[in-house]
């Protein structure tokens, strides 16, 4: 909460906008719907039906944690508590079916696993990430599945990895691992045997991913678009050169969706402004130039350098229910953003107190739904005739991957402008050849 928006400004290096995930954003499906997400877990691997239903685990220090700052609750007690089979009912069949859901949790289309997924591994070189930025973020995408689950049981979905055997038991025994393994290397002062891909091949099953684009048939390669948070100056107070606000939801009003009635256009005309006529329904957190609310809403979260020296973050929190539309310039979009002030960059989570706090350069926003949370993903690519590998984690979405079997969304980092994002992104590849890890 990589929340991320497809129409996320990009340079001419072939960046596709997107929701951000986030950055993430969280979700304000009712319990109702929660519950009937539930009793589809066991379930999404079938045929079509005709309706299916991006910071907050804390900012982790980017040093080496004890252990007893991991979760502390076991694999098999989750898995019991929340009655998920383990891979040891599901066996493998790359011919399986999977229905595909968009973000309303309604059937888009069916495809056969073997079409996106298959047996692979990692070429020999040095898998390049950040070691201690990785752990942060795998502990605080593993402390998501501890603590809410049982409130989003979206993260419970197999997802595709389904067709291939993968269960939730496997994802989490994936992230626990490499938890302990970093934990370990970087308390022994040793590069971390992550970066081993000959240590990968042995522990991992590699699976390939193949892209899936209903639009176009002929891609292969994984589509790797960026984002990032961009700092922008601002002011508390309306000023004649900040005169965009962004609002808060007073809690007051979390059973009153009257914020669904009105448009991104309605909210800038000045209805909660002072005159409006829905005054004093929300808080005005902020005041940036149009530009910034831009970025802020296609990006997700938003530094802000105030005017009196004093500087915060902001993530989006919940929106007006509006569908995103692709291919829409963001001015004209009809979805509107309502933010909260927070401590750290946020990714994933269903509500905007439980986003996973994430690190740039090993996040990816990604299709949370039918791809699945917390899947550990290494991009291929060549550079100056060598081969390069990226590892990241999937804790973060947005509303192009709703649904999205073909591209991924890396979290660049923290940057002052357009352009110095740009020269970043410049050197980093468009397309990408992209497997998962499974620990075996």
């Amino acid at each position: 909460m990589s929340n991320l928006f497809n129409s996320k400004i990009r340079l001419t290096v072939g960046c596709a906008a997107i929701l951000a995930s986030s950055l993430t954003y969280g979700c304000s499906d009712t319990q109702a719907k929660n519950d009937q997400l539930a009793t589809q877990t066991n379930s999404e691997l079938l045929q079509p039906q005709a309706s299916l239903v991006s910071m907050q685990t804390g900012n982790l220090p980017s040093a080496p944690l004890p252990k007893a700052l991991i979760p502390q609750v076991t694999t098999t007690n989750l898995l019991e508590k929340q009655k998920i089979p383990t891979s040891s009912q599901n066996a493998a069949s790359t011919n399986i079916s999977y229905a595909v859901i968009d973000e309303w949790k309604n059937y888009k289309f069916s495809v056969k696993g073997n079409q996106v997924l298959s047996p692979g591994k990692l070429p020999t070189t040095k898998v390049n990430f950040n070691q201690a930025d990785l752990l942060t973020t795998l502990i605080n995408t593993r402390k998501y599945f501890q603590e809410h689950s049982s409130a989003d049981p979206d993260v419970l979905r197999k997802g595709l990895l389904g067709t291939q055997g993968v269960s939730i038991e496997d994802v989490l025994k994936t992230l626990d691992f490499m938890i302990v393994t970093l934990q370990e290397d970087i308390a022994n002062n040793q590069p971390t045997r992550l970066q081993d891909v000959n240590f990968i091949n042995q522990n991992f099953r590699v699976i390939r991913w193949t892209a899936y684009n209903t639009q176009n048939p002929k891609q292969q390669q994984l589509r790797m678009t960026k984002y990032a948070v961009f700092t922008h100056p601002g002011s508390h107070t309306k000023t004649a050169k900040f005169n965009t606000p962004i609002y808060s939801l007073k809690t007051t009003t979390s059973t009153d969706k009257f914020y669904t009635r009105y448009t991104k256009q309605d909210v800038l005309s000045g209805i909660y402004e002072p005159g409006g006529k829905e005054y004093g329904k929300v808080q005005p957190l902020a005041y940036l130039t149009r530009t910034g609310l831009e970025e802020a809403l296609m990006q997700g979260t938003v530094l802000i350098n105030f005017i009196d020296g004093t500087k915060a973050f902001f993530n989006v929190d919940k929106n007006n229910g509006m569908s995103y539309i692709r291919g829409l310039k963001a001015t004209a979009q009809k979805r509107y953003w309502y933010f909260k002030q927070v401590d750290a960059i946020k990714g994933y989570g269903y509500k905007i107190d439980a986003k996973i706090s994430i690190k740039p350069g090993v996040t990816f926003a990604g299709d949370v739904l039918n791809i699945g949370l917390g899947r550990i993903v290494v991009l291929e690519h060549t550079k100056a005739g060598r081969k390069q590998l990226q590892m990241g984690v999937i804790a973060d979405t947005g509303g192009a991957f709703l649904p999205n079997l073909y591209q991924l969304d890396f979290l660049a980092g923290i940057f002052q402008s357009q352009e110095e994002f740009g020269q970043y992104i410049s050197k980093l590849p468009e397309y990408t050849n992209a497997y998962f890890l499974v620990k075996k």
